[in-house]
């Protein structure tokens, strides 16, 4: 092997460990619905501002997130979304289904695709799915739990990396009014390749 061809290894490795962290660090556009899909023929919009907690004294990461969707169907319903974070940009959109609709617990499906571009990372893609369990606390009030998967991809220059954060991730969804919600979480990384992160924002229904 050649000093040159050392040297370029050498310095893709180092691109993927500086980039790699930024990738995991930014969580895209969190959960931050309830498990029932969006009203047939409503549109939905949703801004909400997001907390990246830093590992291992790395700095935390404040970013915002939008995504806009649309109800196909009383069971189902289609959403694209943007985040931007310092360096990073994700773009990306997901299905929902909603597999039980029960007075004591509403389950739904999420499956999705995301792209994260920008001078902090590498190209990299992901695979996102979300299983989400919501019940009605009061009328007004739905208490929110899910479990995330993004099963992420990195292949630029030769590198070819995978990797996959999984979040616990409690939260609600309170109604302000009749086309406005409040809604809130906390994303609970449970392996080393996440990070903690908090959000909250508001969602918009056009009927």
């Amino acid at each position: 092997m050649t000093d040159l061809r050392m040297l370029r290894i050498a310095i893709l490795a180092g691109a993927v460990a500086w980039c790699l962290p930024a990738a995991a660090l930014a969580q895209d556009f969190g959960v931050l619905e309830s498990a029932e899909t969006i009203d047939r023929g409503t549109f939905k919009l949703r801004l909400n501002p997001m907390v990246i907690f830093g590992r291992d004294g790395a700095d935390d990461e404040i970013g915002a997130a939008a995504k806009l969707g649309y109800g196909f169907t009383d069971r189902f319903d289609l959403e694209g979304g943007v985040a931007i974070y310092d360096g990073v940009r994700f773009f990306g959109g997901d299905a929902e289904v909603w597999l039980v609709r029960d007075a004591a617990a509403d389950v739904s499906i999420v499956g999705g695709l995301h792209f994260a571009r920008g001078e902090n990372t590498l190209d990299t893609r992901g695979v996102d799915l979300t299983l989400l369990v919501s019940h009605h606390a009061t009328d007004n009030l739905e208490v929110v739990g899910a479990l995330d998967f993004a099963f992420e991809t990195i292949t630029e220059n030769g590198i070819d990396e995978s990797f996959t954060p999984i979040h616990l991730v409690p939260g609600f969804e309170y109604r302000l009014g009749e086309d406005l919600d409040l809604v809130g979480e906390v994303g609970l990384a449970l392996n080393d390749e996440g990070n903690h992160y908090l959000s909250a924002g508001l969602a918009f229904y056009f009927r």
